[in-house]
């Protein structure tokens, strides 16, 4: 075939004369060292992606491990955490739109590097409040604090109590309400992590984007899969770095630790939280450096390099030649990038696909991040396990698994060519599976501990009546006690007391942790009482409990593992539906409605419902309803589970309605192909349709055939 003059003019306009031979030895050899390049530039990005994902997860898995130490700090319910919690999405939902649809056309590796920044800015804001405000006080009984004083806890007289002690007691407490009065403190973590949450924005859709774009097609799934293990892996060392922080006192290296009268186990008992801040956004910091330093663009798979339909295409970009390419995106205005807005949101919005994969993932993320949120303080309650032992194993056992789930998902993918249809059959059977599981947890939780005149009377019966009322009895009718305190102590007879007052106890002997107390008159008449003294701190569950926990995290693992299955193949499955130049915006109101319909409502209707199961609330300093210190461990299973559970089986439905429409939409003849990475079940009716160039194919009918394939 003979070239025209004007066609070899145009091709070899950029160029002085150059023989045909030298051109086409010289292209062989650049094609090699830019299929170099290339696998080079793609995986240093995918690396630091990784880390960035790894960085990100560690401190949103880090402030779930504080819920209850930021609970117990500020003196604040459970529904108020969620709120805090939640501030993350709000700050997510600020800017997402802009930044997924514009961020596309500008360069995605610094926009990610400056979300870091903004990311650790959030972190360090977090713990600032540890630094300016007082000294934790919790409640304890004069007695209890190493003091020569000895105190009879049942003050039938205030006689007994010399008047130096209570009017110092009384300035110290008039001292912290005026403190405590001109501030809240918790807004600033509040603020800290909706400053997270605007950091953390540009991450997903342009760095999950910038991958599919630029890496080869048959790696995709593998590659995103990677990342997605690494963000799973960042909550593995958060829960861990919660671990550690939660052993430590909150004032530590600010108070005398030997002066300390609480311990781990107490419900009073606050970590060092605000440590563990300081180190996640040192690492932030550490992972937006190497997005200042890469490309822009990276040079495209030869695969990709002669197929319109295997490349990410903007509407914005005239594909005539290279140098066209970058004078037009060099000279495109804000505003002419603005007119495909509406019309992008009007094809996201007519895809069915899309839109029912996206009802049933704001459901099932509703359940998800209910779940996770008040999973430490569900194993804490009902478990009777502290905060240390319970992030730690949550971060060493069934993080793990969920990671192992999330590269299970993508290596499944890989390794058997599954296509469209195949990875919607996975991800709904994965939720069935897991949800089925989740339902036999109803049977593994623990009874409530035996504490008088909440969850047992004073005599040993069970309680049924108001437990305000029931506090107080004939044994401790003499004392002058205070139904708000919360200083738990346990009887000999295995059976917590609110306080030594309540248990009408009228000796002790001993300061601090070691304190006993005798002659408690509640104790005594206890129907299995054999002796009448109490030792500080609440008593252990019963002997059936470490065993259920036992059973609850094997239950739990193999649930973690199953649901985590199908979040690769939902992945792909959204990826591969939309249009091509449509997947960062598409990626971007995805993300936005898990936000604002999941990631903000669910720690909140969470948080309220569990506040209702509390059996009894801490008093502030100035009065006023604190963080509860204990739950009724039955309804709260019930509530905690039950919510979970109800909104898992609402999103399988709607899987199972996706599932429908893509069988719907595909032949047999497509399934077929579709198992050997050639055509799945978003792929058009014939072939003959991918080459019509009409709008009509814009709408929900029209998923390019490139996008059916791994």
């Amino acid at each position: 075939m003979e070239i025209s003059s004007k066609e070899y003019t145009h091709f070899f306009s950029n160029n002085t004369i150059v023989p045909v031979d030298q051109s086409s030895f010289k292209s062989e050899s650049s094609a090699s060292k830019e299929k170099q390049s290339c696998c080079g530039g793609i995986k240093i990005f995918l690396g630091a992606l990784s880390f960035v994902y790894f960085a990100k997860a560690l401190s949103g898995s880090y402030l779930k491990s504080t819920i209850t130490q930021i609970e117990r700090r500020f003196d604040i319910p459970s529904s108020l955490v969620g709120v805090i919690d939640g501030s993350f999405e709000i700050g997510n939902l600020l800017i997402i739109i802009l930044v997924s649809y514009f961020g596309a056309k500008l360069h995605r590796p610094r926009i990610i590097g400056a979300g870091c920044l903004i990311m650790s800015a959030g972190t360090f804001l977090i713990a600032m409040p540890q630094f300016f405000m007082g000294r934790y006080r919790y409640e304890r009984f004069p007695s209890t604090i190493n003091s020569t004083l000895s105190l009879s806890p049942c003050l039938q007289e205030k006689s007994q109590t010399p008047l130096s002690a209570l009017e110092k007691s009384q300035a110290k407490i008039n001292a912290g309400c005026e403190k405590e009065a001109g501030s809240s403190m918790w807004i600033y973590v509040l603020l800290g992590n909706l400053l997270r949450g605007i950091g953390e924005t540009p991450i997903q859709p342009l760095g999950i984007t910038y991958i599919d774009d630029y890496a080869v097609e048959e790696n995709a799934a593998l590659y995103i899969g990677c990342v997605q293990t690494a963000a799973i892996i960042g909550p593995i060392f958060g829960f861990l770095l919660g671990s550690l922080c939660a052993k430590l006192y909150v004032d530590i290296g600010f108070v005398d630790l030997d002066s300390v009268t609480i311990s781990p186990k107490d419900a009073e008992w606050v970590g060092a939280w605000w440590l563990g801040y300081l180190i996640a956004g040192v690492i932030s910091v550490l992972a937006g450096i190497p997005f200042w330093f890469l490309p822009k663009h990276l040079p495209k798979p030869e695969s990709r390099k002669d197929s319109s339909t295997s490349s990410e295409h903007s509407k914005f970009i005239i594909e005539e030649n290279k140098d066209q390419r970058t004078s037009y995106w060099q000279q495109a205005k804000l505003a002419e990038m603005a007119k495909g807005f509406f019309p992008s949101l009007k094809n996201l919005f007519g895809n069915p696909v899309y839109i029912l994969y996206l009802c049933a993932s704001i459901i099932q993320f509703n359940s998800l991040i209910g779940m996770v949120t008040y999973k430490p303080k569900y194993i804490e309650q009902q478990y009777g396990q502290t905060s240390s032992k319970t992030n730690f194993v949550i971060g060493l056992i069934n993080i793990p698994a969920v990671a192992f789930g999330i590269f299970s998902g993508g290596l499944i993918m890989k390794k058997f060519g599954i296509g469209v249809l195949g990875a919607a059959k996975l991800s709904l059977g994965s939720s069935f599976f897991g949800y089925l599981l989740l339902l036999s947890l109803f049977a593994m939780g623990c009874e409530n501990s035996d504490v008088a005149g909440l969850t047992v009377s004073y005599h040993g019966a069970k309680l049924m009546t108001d437990y305000e009322e029931a506090l107080f009895s004939e044994c401790n009718s003499g004392c002058s006690c205070s139904k708000n305190d919360w200083d738990p102590i346990c009887g000999e007879n295995g059976v917590t007391y609110v306080s030594a007052c309540l248990a009408g106890c009228q000796a002790s002997n001993g300061s601090g942790k070691s304190t006993v107390f005798f002659n408690c008159s509640c104790v005594g008449t206890f129907e299995s009482s054999q002796s009448s003294s109490a030792v500080v701190g609440p008593c252990q569950k019963g002997n059936e409990c470490p065993k259920r926990f036992l059973y609850f995290l094997v239950i739990s693992v193999i649930t973690s593992y199953t649901l985590s299955v199908g979040g690769t193949p939902g992945y792909i499955l959204l990826l591969r539906c939309i249009k091509p130049h449509l997947k960062s915006f598409a990626l971007g109101i995805y993300t936005l409605a898990i936000r604002v319909l999941a990631g903000i409502p669910a720690p909140v209707y969470f948080g309220v419902a569990i506040d209702t199961t509390c059996l009894k609330w801490g008093s502030k300093r100035c009065g006023g309803r604190g963080a509860c210190r204990l739950y009724d461990s039955s309804a709260l299973r019930y509530v905690y589970l039950g919510l979970t559970l109800v909104l898992g089986t609402v999103s399988i439905f709607f899987s199972i309605a996706v599932l429908w429409v893509l069988r719907k939409r595909s032949s047999p003849q497509d399934e077929t192909l579709s198992a050997n990475g050639e055509r799945g079940a978003c792929g058009t009716k014939s072939r003959k349709d991918n080459f019509v160039n009409s709008d009509q194919l814009i709408q929900s009918t029209y998923w390019p055939e490139k996008e059916t394939r791994l």
